[in-house]
């Protein structure tokens, strides 16, 4: 399944209720999720010990679009549009966190 968090960690919780609810998949961070995706972040252990059970994506658009291209987390995988397009193909199923 892929999991789409499109909230700040900093705003919502919609990141935690994903990593404590689902039981695997891809994640992909995309609009204001990608700050949950950057060295510093108040969520970056957390993610880090979710990639066990998640292989972690990261719109680069996105990141990028708020000067945070370069502080990604080491093991999240940066994703463009067709890379979205691509996880959602390869996912029987979709889930947006809100």
């Amino acid at each position: 399944m892929l999991h789409i968090i499109n909230k700040s960690p900093m705003t919502s919780v919609s990141l935690e209720s994903c990593l404590s609810s689902a039981t695997g998949g891809d994640i992909l961070l995309i609009e204001d999720g990608v700050y949950a995706a950057t060295r510093g972040s108040a969520v970056e252990a957390k993610l880090q010990g979710a990639m066990g059970k998640f292989k972690i994506h990261v719109l680069l658009p996105d990141l990028e679009a708020r000067g945070l291209g370069d502080r990604v987390i080491e093991g999240v995988s940066p994703v463009d549009y067709a890379g979205f397009v691509d996880l959602t193909a390869n996912n029987k199923n979709c889930q947006s966190w809100l």
